[in-house]
């Protein structure tokens, strides 16, 4: 039913910026809950953020005040601003929706920052 796919991710040298998107395609009118997570190299998968169709957001402690997540309900697609990057912010990004009856992973989008 529901497709995601992810893109923005790439290289960027520590302190810079970079927003990823991930739209939703198929039958999301279902969807309430949209989030991106990511996983580091020999760390498990963390949630980054979360936001509710009704605006509600939430952020890991790590990335507070740096990253900032927005929704756009009519195009159906998710973003994550990034900035002031970190090495520590290196990781495989993937997105996530929730809706009744559904859950739905993205493939994943690999940001690099470097020292």
């Amino acid at each position: 039913q529901v497709q995601l796919v992810e893109s923005g991710g790439g290289l960027v040298q520590a302190g810079g910026s970079l927003t990823l998107s991930c739209a939703a395609s198929g039958s999301s009118s279902s969807i309430n809950v949209r989030g991106w997570y990511r996983q580091a190299p020999g760390m498990k998968r963390e949630l980054v953020a979360v936001i509710s169709s009704g605006g509600s957001i939430n952020y890991a402690a790590s990335v507070k005040g740096r990253f900032t997540i927005s929704r756009d309900n009519a195009k159906n697609t998710v973003y994550l601003q990034m900035s002031s990057l970190k090495p520590e912010d290196t990781a495989v990004y993937y997105c996530n929706a929730v809706g009744s009856n559904l859950q739905v992973w993205g493939q994943g989008t690999l940001v690099t920052v470097s020292s």
